[in-house]
């Protein structure tokens, strides 16, 4: 009988560190950076039967894990590029990797079922010789490892941890590239990881673990046995929503925060008999951390440039350009990296662009919207664009997606005109239902119910005019909502 490997997502980063086109409501995984895939969808395709080609062990269905507020993200990424999810499993808010990967474990019908661990924002460039150190790992995790895999660093690199690793494993008399685990290194100062680079026996922390889902319960049993119980509780308590699982939300916030590192992998010679390992993926990998990792990864130009959008770039070289709505040009720089998007612009010195979080914090401090949101707002239904704003009046271009309906809504502090630009509206307002085509409008007045459909098969945009004492997001009353959000 094939044992079971299990794909296991998790999509729960925040990715600060490439604001603005990373928003705390649209993150880095979500995003396509360069290719016509996202992170995710790239994630979802690392591990297939095209990619893990063998007999012993056979692919089960992906569990994604990933935060409330992105779960119709996720949905429609994996619709899109026809993942195979088994559950799309929602936490409440962030308990960093280690509850996550127990909550995988405790969902798993067989405790043989050995887990691959992904974050969902990684980039790898072979998923064959991925799938084939995955192979390896699944042989290791079926013998009790707990395994992660480490990359040979390319440089002096303060921005990931480290592996410092051992003697080689010989298992059944065969000798492979894994490795015993000598211990963690957090992200180091530059001297140090200068030093780990002379030394050599030094790999970068890629966050990728396989595992027996038995294996992990028991090691997280003894290692850390609070998180094993907020996580027992918190499934227990859960509530299936259609393709969703809700865990339950007191027990999970109250849940330690903890990486897979420090709950248990640090901790192993001490609290369990379990044997960890570290196998060297041979393949190009990055974490996509920093605008300056992007500029590594992508190609350039004869002077060192990476350019997208309507840029001009003048004497300038060893430069990221980014340009998503307006025209950018630039005269005389050099390392520098420039991101343009339709509400905001970065402009920062390639080698501080790990500092980029120091500006989504101001922006947290001060209340702005633009460290959560984009402009362009995905909602499940479709989006909105908010093109135009001032003392009580906005302007929004709402997309409605065929087949989709905004939920039975009424709003106490502004009133909303409709104007139909493309498609066809089907509109209630109060006791009224009307269906509206293209250069049509309506009004719907404060404290009115009412709600915008699209039963047709092809995209519905209107142009939607507010005017009121308060606009925030939060004047709405939801009545009936097919999405289940309250």
């Amino acid at each position: 009988m094939n044992k079971r490997i299990i794909p296991v997502v998790l999509a729960g980063g925040g990715g600060t560190r490439l604001w603005p086109l990373s928003r705390e409501q649209f993150p880095k995984q979500y995003l396509k950076l360069d290719s016509d895939k996202t992170l995710l969808q790239d994630t979802f395709a690392r591990l297939n039967s095209e990619t893990l080609k063998s007999s012993d062990f056979k692919i089960g269905a992906t569990l994604v894990i990933c935060n409330e507020d992105h779960r119709f993200l996720v949905a429609e990424q994996a619709r899109e590029c026809a993942a195979n999810l088994s559950k799309i499993v929602l936490e409440p808010t962030g308990r960093n990797t280690a509850p996550a990967l127990t909550i995988a474990a405790l969902m798993q019908d067989d405790p043989e079922s050995i887990l691959v661990m992904m974050p969902a924002d990684h980039k790898i460039s072979d998923r064959l010789k991925f799938g084939e150190a995955v192979l390896a790992a699944a042989e290791l995790a079926d013998l009790g490892y707990l395994v992660t895999f480490g990359i040979l660093p390319a440089g002096a690199e303060t921005g990931y941890g480290y592996i410092q690793y051992g003697d080689v494993l010989s298992l059944d008399g065969k000798t492979g590239s894994a490795f015993a685990i000598h211990r963690f290194v957090e992200k180091p100062d530059r001297e140090a990881a200068e030093r780990y680079l002379q030394e050599g026996n030094y790999l970068w922390n890629s966050g990728i673990f396989v595992m027996k889902s038995a294996i992990w319960l028991e090691a997280i049993r003894n290692c850390s046995p609070e998180i094993l119980t907020a996580c027992q509780k918190s499934l227990a308590a859960a509530k299936v929503d259609a393709d969703f699982l809700r865990l339950g939300e007191d027990a999970f916030k109250a849940c330690p925060t903890d990486s897979i590192d420090y709950a248990v992998m640090e901790k192993l010679d001490k609290s369990t008999d379990i044997s960890s390992a570290v196998i060297k993926l041979d393949t190009f990998w990055s974490d996509v951390g920093s605008w300056k990792g992007i500029w590594e990864i992508s190609s350039k130009d004869e002077n060192g440039n990476v350019m997208t959008g309507d840029v001009h770039a003048i004497d300038t070289g060893n430069s990221l350009i980014m340009a998503e709505n307006r025209f950018i040009s630039t005269l005389g720089i050099n390392d520098m990296v420039i991101v343009e998007t339709a509400d905001a612009v970065m402009v920062a010195s390639r080698e501080r662009s790990q500092d980029v979080k120091e500006i989504v914090s101001w922006l947290k401090e001060h209340s702005r919207q633009e460290a959560a949101l984009h402009r362009k707002v995905y909602r499940p239904w479709g989006s909105y664009d908010t093109v135009d704003k001032g003392d009580c009046f906005q302007v929004k271009r709402i997309t409605v997606n065929p087949g989709h309906s905004l939920s039975l809504q009424l709003h106490r502090h502004r009133a909303e005109h409709w104007i139909v630009v493309r498609g066809t509206a089907e509109v209630v307002i109060g006791e009224e239902n009307i269906t509206l085509q293209k250069n049509e409008s309506t009004y719907i007045p404060i404290g009115v119910k009412h709600r915008l459909s699209n039963r047709g098969e092809s995209a519905l945009e209107i142009i939607e005019v507010q005017s009121g004492s308060y606009l925030g997001e939060d004047d709405i009353v939801r009545f009936e909502d097919i999405y289940n959000r309250n």
